[in-house]
């Protein structure tokens, strides 16, 4: 009688893991962003935004937008260039109210990408590149971008279980072109710091003063047009400031010359002189959309990034700038070994009882 007691028990906490309900609103963490691949993507010009969290809808459940950056904040900087997430990916066509004033209280500013509308306080950034999956991305579209443009590719690598596969072929065209690799709060911010630069002339000598940022540290660039040769480029320590590649993708400081003058990109709150080889007459100064004078812009948008070692696995060397919307990860429930076991003990469990249970009957006809 006790070992029959025993093998029903046994039964009954073995098969407990399959049929127990699963717990609702945990929540898993992606170390990944914060250790090797995160640093990794970060130095590579790489920007981390948010996506809300696994399964819920960002509209209807307002609390995630905190959330989301609580959660990013604790494990990555969402930038080289700044600290906190500014970028807040959402999939609906419209935005309520509650849903823009939690955004602009968390400190996002952009949102993306596939809004039909976005109010006045917040950047809207547009899905127009196509996708990075295979058999869906688009060479004619990514050609027939617009000068001074963002280019927004989608990415995503998994859903559900089932894994999205890249177009190779579009990624090698891609990092072959002659672009700004760019993110989207790079692009945003590098924007305001050109606009916000001013040039003023001294006989032989420019000043150009950019005001300290707001909030991310992105670098500016300005077209100054003149006649004389540049001599020097230098900041206010004196030391020079390099020269640019005209191949030069990646946001950088530094100048090059142009037939009609030069082409300055320069940090926030920095002052440059510089010196000419003539007395300037006239200067004419046009902040630019794009860095190095390259035709537009170019990032990668991964969209419900969950797992970053499954989102970049596809791209370990590419010189390809991504803007990650990070997505709170569900905890992941029990492996398939645990189910696997259970079927096994379901089948295995009843045959022990039977022969327990036939084995207590013939001891007690034998007594």
């Amino acid at each position: 009688m006790h070992s029959r007691c025993w093998a029903l028990s046994l039964g009954l906490i073995l098969l407990s893991p399959i049929v127990a309900p699963s717990a609702v609103g945990e929540w898993g963490t992606d170390t990944w962003l914060k250790n090797i691949i995160g640093p990794e993507r970060l130095e590579q010009g790489d920007e981390f935004g948010c996506h809300g969290f696994e399964g819920v809808d960002t509209i209807e459940e307002n609390w995630v937008i905190s959330g989301c950056k609580d959660y990013l904040a604790g494990l990555t900087d969402s930038s080289k260039w700044g600290n906190d997430p500014v970028s807040f990916g959402i999939e609906a066509d419209m935005l309520t109210q509650d849903t823009v004033t939690s955004l602009l209280d968390s400190g996002f500013v952009i949102v993306g990408d596939s809004l039909k509308e976005v109010p006045d306080e917040l950047v809207s950034m547009v899905r127009n590149g196509g996708s990075l999956e295979k058999g869906v991305a688009d060479i004619e579209l990514l050609e027939s971008a617009e000068a001074d443009s963002l280019v927004s590719v989608h990415w995503r690598a998994r859903v559900g279980d089932f894994r999205v596969r890249d177009d190779a072929d579009v990624i090698s065209w891609l990092e072959d072109q002659q672009v700004w690799f760019t993110t989207w709060g790079e692009w945003h911010f590098h924007g305001i710091s050109g606009r916000s630069t001013t040039v003023i002339s001294d006989g032989k000598v420019l000043t150009s003063t950019s005001p300290p940022p707001k909030r991310w540290n992105v670098p500016g660039t300005i077209m100054l047009q003149f006649e004389q040769n540049v001599i020097s480029v230098s900041d206010s320590s004196g030391a020079e400031i390099p020269l640019i590649s005209p191949d030069l993708r990646d946001l950088s400081i530094g100048w090059r010359p142009t037939e009609t003058g030069m082409l300055l990109t320069q940090a926030p709150g920095t002052n440059i002189t510089i010196e000419l080889d003539g007395t300037v007459d006239a200067i004419e100064t046009t902040p630019m959309s794009t860095f190095n004078g390259l035709h537009h812009g170019v990032t990668i948008v991964g969209h419900h990034t969950s797992n970053l070692f499954r989102w970049t696995q596809d791209f370990p060397e590419t010189i390809l700038s991504f803007t990650w919307l990070v997505e709170r990860p569900e905890k992941e429930g029990i492996s398939w070994i645990i189910p696997v076991f259970a079927v096994s003990m379901i089948i295995a469990v009843p045959a022990s009882i039977y022969f327990l249970v036939r084995n207590d009957g013939n001891k007690t006809s034998i007594d």
